[in-house]
């Protein structure tokens, strides 16, 4: 897997053993940073920006490409058991856009949540994109891919989780959430939200109120929006 971006090689520097290869942009300034590369000791190719640009597809690589092996994933039993307490897992229903799946695994990072469940189909994975946009979260939050996202709600409850839906319909104020008890929070996809199925796993919903003339958020803004709100339940000054 090829993944790019200095805040992503930050992170691999503490997991060393997982980098492959390393390409450096010719004539990159960065002295301290071009030490850091060097004190790993791993194999490194100089090249030029338009090999990086071809590595990358065009995507913004900041001078630094690596080569690394796969991300572990994990599976429900072990983020459930690992969790703190009271435990908080985000599970997303058919994302598909990388950057909001890099962006919703920073906030999760951010707040302290124990793990995200992915769908194996119709959702993005953690691809090069996805990785780049978490600025490094990919690799800090375990992450799980389920082909059922309904059944694994399921285990969750049976584990004594409440789940929790963000949507629009017949839902609470998100103030008035019950969030001092383990908790899965579900963001639905960016077009259709939450699937009727997955619906039916939700103990209630949550809602973001709409003063303006738009009536949704971003999937990754809504996500970060009710996460803090959590935090702040959870964590009061």
């Amino acid at each position: 897997m090829i993944v790019y971006g200095k805040n992503v090689f930050t992170q691999l520097e503490e997991n060393p053993d997982s980098i492959l290869k390393i390409y450096v942009q010719r004539g990159l300034r960065d002295k301290r940073f071009l030490q850091r590369v060097a004190q790993l000791n791993k194999k490194m190719t100089v090249v030029s920006r338009d090999q990086l640009d071809a590595l990358t597809k065009g995507a913004n690589h900041n001078g630094i490409v690596v080569e690394v092996k796969e991300i572990p994933t994990y599976d429900l039993k072990q983020i459930l058991n690992k969790a703190k307490q009271p435990g908080l897992i985000v599970a997303l229903d058919g994302i598909q856009d990388p950057h909001n799946l890099g962006a919703i695994l920073r906030s999760c990072d951010c707040t302290g949540v124990d793990g995200v469940i992915l769908c194996k189909h119709n959702s993005v994975g953690l691809t090069p994109s996805a990785i780049k946009a978490s600025t490094g979260a990919a690799y800090t939050i375990p992450v799980c891919t389920v082909t059922n996202l309904k059944n694994a709600l399921q285990e969750c409850k049976e584990n004594g989780y409440w789940v929790v839906g963000s949507d629009m319909d017949q839902a609470r104020d998100y103030r008035q959430g019950i969030y001092d008890v383990p908790l899965v929070l579900v963001i639905g996809s960016e077009g259709k939200g939450i699937s009727n199925l997955v619906k039916k796993q939700c103990d209630y919903m949550v809602k973001l109120p709409m003063e303006g003339k738009i009536s949704s958020l971003n999937a990754s803004v809504a996500c970060a929006v009710l996460l803090y709100q959590i935090h702040s339940a959870r964590h009061p000054l």
